[in-house]
This record gives C-alpha cells, structure tokens and sequence, in this order.
C-alpha cells in the first residue's frame, strides 16, 4: 500500500468539510453500530482463535464496552460539539469569546493484541465523533481479529473516510514516519516512547495508553471472601493480559494468609479444578510471550496453579509468594495469570514500597476506613484509582480513563474520547461599532494609571 498517497486522500477528503456536519457523525456511529451487529460472529470466531476468548467474555470485555460507547457519544454529540461561551475582556468590548471543538484532521490509532476490538474501536468512536477521518492499525499479534475488523471497516466506510492498515512491525514504523494529525496509541511503554519520538517529528499531538505494575493493597478490615473474588477477577480476566490488572498485591500481615485461601476458594468457584477446561479461561497470545511468563514462575514459592502446557499456550492461574523485591516477576510488567501476594506491616512500609516504584496506570485500595483511603489517595500517584473493586474504573463512559508518567498521556471513554480526537479553538469576535484608542500609541495616560486600568479592564 502506497500510504503517503492514502493519507492524502484522507487528507483531502477531510478538507472538503464533509466530516465536520453533526448529521454526518451522527450517520457514521449508526453505521458502525450496525456494521458490529453484522459482523459479530465473525469477531467473536476471531477472538477465540486470537486469544481463547469465549463469546461471552468477547462481548462483555470488547463488543459490549464498544457499543456502549457509540451509544453515549450519539447521544451526547450535541451537547459536545456546542460552542462554549467564553468571557472577554472589558478591553476589547463590546466583544464575545467562545470556544469551537474542531476535529484535528486525519488520526492514527494503533491497537494492541489483547482486546483487540475494544482498544481499537473505542478509540475511533471518539474520532468519528469529533469529525476526523482515520486509519487503524490493528495488532499483528492477534491475526484473525485484525482480519475481522479490516473486513468490517472495509465493507462499511470509504477508504478516503476510515481505512486498517495491516501487517508487522514494518507496518507500524511505515506508518509512524508518516504525518498525522493525531496518533492514538495503545501498548507497552517501550513502544510508547518509539511512538512519542516519531510524532515529534512532526509535532504531532499523542494520546499514549500505556501499562505498568498496577499495584493492589488489602488492609485487614475488608471482607476477605469478597475482596478476593474481585481481585481475582480483574487479574484473571483474559488469562491477565489486561492493562489495569492488579500486578501484584500488598496485603495486611495480619490477613496474607486468609487473603491466599480466599484467592484460592475465588479461582476454583471461577474456573473449577482445571482451569483448562473452562470456557470462562483464556490462552496466552503466542509462544513469545508464554515463554517469558513461565520463567517468572521459579521467581517464588507457586502456591496455586503453576501448571502450563506449550502446546495449548496454556497457563494456570497461579499465586505466588515469598517473593524477592528484586525478582524480574516484580520488574516487569507481569501481563499474565501470575499474581505475587506480598505482605507488609504497616502501612507507612506499604506506602514507602509504592513511592519507589513508576507511576502505574491503575492504583487498586481494599479498606472500609475512608481516612485510610484518602491517605492513600493524597500519599501515591497512579492514572486511575478504584477503591474496594478492580478494573471497574474503566468501564463507564463518565469517568475519563488514562495514564500518568510512565502509564501514559491523556484519557479516553466518553466525553474524554472527543476531547482527545478535538482541538479546542478560541474565538473571540468583537464589535466594529466602537473602537476606543486607550490601547493604541502615543501613550495616553500614566504608566500608574495604566497598571490601574488593566487590573480592571483585563480582570
């Protein structure tokens, strides 16, 4: 594909002004909603051989969250793209200041592998509700998907309005030396930093939706049996190759112990004695993968799970402990069903733990104690915060979703989406009728008095 000469066409087709109309918008989030409706066998046919992913978990991680979406921003694209008033200044008035949300131009939005319908497409709901046109690239790493949604989006849009750019590495870096009016980027943060530097050629503005070790603290006054469940779940949704799972957690000395049997109880009533064998239980993406996590697996003592099979790209849902700080499994970004279970003894220990590691994209919290929490709250940094729940932060379209430092650069969902695809244009248009000379030379009072008049006249 000659993309210099797709991107123009792009380019050209935006310039005529055909994207920025409401009812346009508003026409392509209903074509695409009914394009997911039409192709939805196909994607979920996809994501099981990509990922393991049953239909059900496909829908309610990836299609329905996508949905969800356009739902929201049709419904709300009045009210986004309404100018907002604005106040100006006593020194140009009679005068009035708004602000005009604008589409950028022509986006770049790169998906990553492990929801690949979801990370993909969420995104370009905002961009088609801002009025860009845009070109996806879907992750080489799940093949059968990024089939899937060229499929989608190839039989619903023109190619000069939305266009799937497939292939490998080569395909991304193609794209990158290429100018865009925004890139959308998610994925690790190595290749975040790849992506930051080549919009710099450019100037181009980012949105980077990165990772990191998303910490989990459980202090004692929780109920141990729920606290499980839900830490269980978030880690080992999609075999853990979620961006927000808890990576780790920090829990009460006092409760480590009943916090282990209560994970332990959480992941048979899951995903029964052989995880294997359950529908609700994925695959790790490729053998690349699998093998860096099963050599986490001797990083400390396995106290469920452990089990794994190359053939399958099979890995139990394990928990570890007695885990070194400087184990690689506490390095790196885990990305798999491998949850280590630290303890400390106070939380001063805790907090000390937290400050000397990057900024994660999720901060997890169990405790009634609200004092408790918002000390831990004023004491850390992180992109997003869910007290005595995982995960959950991110689904609505209400709460902005994104990360900080290290876990990324501007946020997304809802109203954030546009926001990120938008440039917020200032206007201030002011009347011809009156024109005073105060501004204009030879000075016409005192500098003391002009110190007085702006301190009015400009607020």
């Amino acid at each position: 594909m000659d993309l210099a000469a797709a991107i123009s066409r792009q380019r050209t087709f935006f310039q005529t002004g055909a994207t920025r109309p409401p009812e346009f918008r508003r026409r392509q989030l209903e074509r695409l909603r009914a394009a997911i409706a039409t192709h939805e066998a196909s994607l979920f046919e996809a994501v099981q051989t990509d990922l393991g992913k049953s239909a059900y978990a496909a829908y309610g991680t990836e299609i329905g969250l996508v949905l969800s979406e356009i739902h929201h921003a049709i419904r709300s694209l009045p009210a986004w793209m309404a100018p907002q008033r604005r106040r100006a200044p006593w020194l140009v008035w009679p005068a009035r200041g708004f602000i005009r949300p604008e589409p950028y131009g022509v986006a770049l939005i790169m998906g990553p592998w492990n929801y690949p319908i979801q990370l993909l497409l969420s995104p370009l709901v905002g961009a088609i509700a801002a009025g860009n046109c845009a070109v996806l690239k879907p992750s080489e790493f799940a093949p059968r998907t990024a089939a899937a949604i060229s499929k989608l989006v190839g039989a619903t849009f023109p190619e000069e309005y939305l266009q799937v750019v497939q292939g490998e590495r080569e395909a991304a870096e193609a794209l990158l030396r290429e100018r865009f009016d925004c890139i959308f980027f998610t994925g690790s943060t190595r290749v975040g930093r790849a992506v930051m530097a080549a919009a710099a050629r450019h100037l181009t503005p980012v949105t980077l939706e990165l990772g990191g070790k998303c910490p989990c603290l459980v202090c004692a006054d929780v109920p141990l049996d729920v606290a499980a469940r839900r830490i269980a779940w978030g880690k080992f949704m999609n075999a853990g190759q979620t961006c927000v799972a808890p990576d780790f957690v920090l829990a009460d000395r006092r409760i480590g112990e009943p916090l282990l049997e209560a994970l332990k109880r959480a992941l048979q009533e899951f995903y029964g004695p052989d995880p294997r064998k359950s529908q609700d239980y994925g695959r790790i993406v490729n053998r690349k993968h699998f093998d860096r996590l099963t050599g986490y697996l001797g990083n400390g003592q396995i106290i469920c799970g452990g089990q794994y099979d190359t053939g399958e790209l099979y890995l139990a849902p394990t928990l570890l402990t007695g885990v070194p700080a400087d184990a690689a499994v506490m390095q790196e970004e885990i990305f798999g069903p491998i949850l280590p279970v630290l303890e400390y003894a106070t939380l001063d220990e805790a907090l000390g733990l937290l400050r000397g590691r990057p900024t994660p994209l999720a901060l997890y919290l169990f405790t009634r104690d609200r004092a408790v929490q918002e000390r831990v709250l004023a004491a850390t940094r992180s992109g997003g915060v869910c007290l005595n729940d995982t995960v959950t932060h991110m689904v609505g379209s209400d709460l902005p979703f994104g990360g900080l430092g290290e876990s990324g650069l501007g946020a997304y969902h809802g109203k954030a989406s546009f926001d990120c695809f938008t440039h917020r244009r200032s206007v201030l248009r002011r009347s011809l009728a009156i024109d005073p000379k105060l501004v204009y030379p030879p000075p016409r009072v005192s500098l003391g008095k002009l110190r007085l008049a702006y301190r009015f006249l400009l607020g």
